[in-house]
């Protein structure tokens, strides 16, 4: 499929649309992650999103701009559950009706999340791809307005603006670390870096476990793979068109690591900067520790992508 290319200006419109309802996260150095990584760290902190995760503001900038018949016909989206809560907070915001479908095995809070924001859950499937068919399905007998949670420019615009941010705050970086699920977040921040300065190295980093979007990205097609990570906001075993399409084009690097590197890093990101983060955000510091030799002396940044793990999740974490 032919997409729009999606440009730094569209980028700034999105700031435009979603900063009344969005402040800027912190983009923070933390000495310990210095010393392990034998460079310059920061962390870029969207853990502090309302929803704890990035890609509010893609949900944002999108149902900001729906028309009157969308909004009438009401959303729906399939997610592991920040993609959910993320259409849910941008839903409430503008009075939309929102439907969500998600694996039944989902994370319990992101699940109470997205029911306190007023969506209706619907528990389908093993994984998100069988959730994301369930809902592909829904969307087409009921006319309900589909909203993917890669193929849609407006969020990729949303959630470039936090990469619009790192540079405004430190123009001198030299790479931006970013974890890959379906892709929106990295495509994001290949159209800002490269558009302000081509210079910036963007990595992507995926479980060996989930490794669909990486497979793609070395083969310049699209590629299935199995899907077992822990990882939620890694897991898919379909890569997204337009995101590998922006991928293809501008991603610098694209890391594997394996699960026991992200419970690692894991555990290395919570002790070093005091904060709740999901497995998934701690993905570029389990990079950038593989990546260790090739970073030494440099500026990198690492997204943090989100912050919603679940008390499960972090006794498991710390009982290893």
């Amino acid at each position: 499929m032919d997409w729009p290319t999606i440009t730094l200006a569209d980028v700034l419109e999105a700031r435009r649309r979603i900063s009344p309802h969005l402040r800027a996260t912190p983009l923070y150095p933390y000495p310990g992650l210095d010393e392990l990584l034998g460079a310059e760290v920061w962390v870029k902190h969207e853990n502090h999103q309302p929803v704890g995760a990035f890609k509010v503001r893609g949900g944002v900038n999108l149902v900001s701009q729906l028309g009157e018949d969308e909004r009438r016909r009401g959303l729906i989206a399939a997610s592991t559950g920040n993609h959910g809560q993320s259409v849910a907070y941008a839903a409430r915001l503008h009075g939309v009706v929102a439907r969500i479908c998600v694996p039944e095995n989902a994370n319990p809070v992101k699940l109470a999340s997205m029911r306190a924001l007023g969506a209706e859950l619907i528990e389908h499937g093993p994984d998100f791809d069988a959730a994301r068919e369930q809902c592909e399905r829904l969307a087409a007998e009921h006319g309900y307005r589909y909203v993917h949670s890669g193929n849609e420019p407006l969020l990729i615009a949303g959630v470039a603006t936090g990469t619009l941010e790192i540079i405004e705050e430190r123009p001198d970086v030299d790479a931006i670390i970013v974890p890959i699920g379906g892709g929106s977040g990295a495509a994001g921040a290949c159209i800002v870096a490269k558009a302000i300065r081509p210079g910036i190295e963007v990595i992507g980093v995926q479980s060996e476990a989930a490794p669909a979007a990486f497979r793609s990205w070395q083969a310049r097609a699209l590629v299935d793979d199995e899907n077992t990570t822990f990882a939620e906001g890694l897991a898919t075993r379909s890569p997204f068109d337009l995101p590998q399409q922006i991928l293809w084009e501008h991603l610098d690097d694209f890391v594997l690591v394996t699960d026991d590197e992200i419970r690692q890093a894991n555990r290395l990101m919570i002790e070093h900067t005091r904060n709740l983060v999901e497995p998934a955000g701690a993905a570029p510091l389990a990079a950038a520790l593989k990546l260790r030799e090739r970073l030494r002396g440099k500026r990198v940044a690492l997204v943090l992508s989100g912050g919603n793990i679940s008390p499960a999740q972090l006794a498991d974490l710390f009982a290893c």
